[in-house]
């Protein structure tokens, strides 16, 4: 028709619109990217598990002995004293710890040499030739004698004293490092200010300092103490009976080596694991004033993977 609109065009039509009469274009389906390469070290990775699995499955080893001792009383008493000797020895590695890395950043040149010296001589030798020298101390001082109290040194140096002594020095020696980088962190100008408040030097590093250094100071902390939950097995050489000991010696008298080794394993495991989620939480609340989202716990990270393998793959 002359001077009208086109047949099919609405009067709403305009530029760069659709007349009513013209088809919707169709929806846009996103097509997710495939990642063959997780798909393939997926597959690589459950076959060398599956080979594992198989190797042990043919191995000559008998699951029922490994069962039958997991909860035996000695056991279960070696894994007590585990505990035991590795929470004391932590409790005074971090006692330690603040105090050596205090007077390692004190201005006192004395305290600050002997706080070297201590993290010098104990972080360089290895706790099992601390542990060994703690044993055999009886050997060049045969008598303890402070003055208010004397006894012979192998009553003294009992298996208990000589792992509590080697692992709490050594663990010492490492906090303070742990501690000097956290208190490190932490700005100057929190000290300054706290000082001009009339805060004494004590006061400050107790009540401003450390409370903030504590966020750098938990991670390396928690691996601290699970490293040292391994290490404790280091003083089997020194005769006290705690997991690993137990375990071998059920294994002399039952000739079931490889199976009470497994018997250990799996309850070093499984302490590991239970602290290692501990260490998670405790890492979560001092991030809650440095961080703007919490990371997620580990049943919100199960519960989203399940959301996301079972909902609908949408646009």
């Amino acid at each position: 028709m002359p001077g009208g609109k086109p047949a099919g065009v609405s009067k709403e039509a305009g530029p760069g619109t659709l007349a009513k009469s013209d088809p919707l274009p169709e929806q846009i389906k996103a097509i997710p990217v495939r990642h063959w390469g997780r798909w393939v070290s997926g597959v690589i990775v459950v076959a060398l598990l599956a080979t594992l699995a198989m190797a042990f499955a043919q191995g000559d080893i008998r699951w029922d002995t490994v069962g039958e001792f997991l909860f035996d009383d000695r056991i279960l008493r070696g894994l007590g004293n585990t505990l035991l000797i590795s929470v004391l020895s932590m409790l005074i590695g971090l006692v330690l710890g603040v105090l050596f890395a205090v007077m390692r950043l004190s201005k006192n040149p004395v305290t600050g040499a002997v706080a070297w010296l201590y993290i010098w001589f104990f972080r360089g030798t290895p706790v099992f030739v601390q542990l060994l020298v703690w044993f055999n101390l009886a050997l060049i001082f045969p008598i303890l004698n402070l003055g208010f109290y004397k006894d012979e040194m192998v009553d003294v140096m009992t298996p208990f004293m000589v792992a509590l002594l080697g692992l709490g020095l050594n663990e010492g020696a490492y906090m303070a490092e742990i501690v000097r980088a956290g208190i490190q962190s932490v700005d100057e100008g929190q000290a300054e200010a706290s000082h001009a408040l009339g805060m004494s030097n004590a006061k400050t590093m107790r009540r401003i300092v450390l409370p903030q250094a504590m966020r750098v100071i938990v991670p390396p902390t928690g691996n601290e103490f699970i490293n040292l939950l391994k290490t404790s097995s280091l003083v089997s050489a020194v005769q006290y009976v705690e997991l690993l000991r137990a375990a071998q010696n059920i294994g002399s008298t039952s000739f079931a080596i490889m199976e009470m080794l497994l018997v250990a394993s799996v309850w070093y495991l499984a302490l590991t694991s239970v602290f290692s989620v501990g260490q998670f939480y405790v890492e979560r609340h001092y991030a809650r004033g440095s961080l703007r989202q919490l990371p997620p716990t580990p049943w919100q990270k199960v519960k989203a993977n399940v959301l996301s393998l079972t909902s609908p793959r949408g646009v």
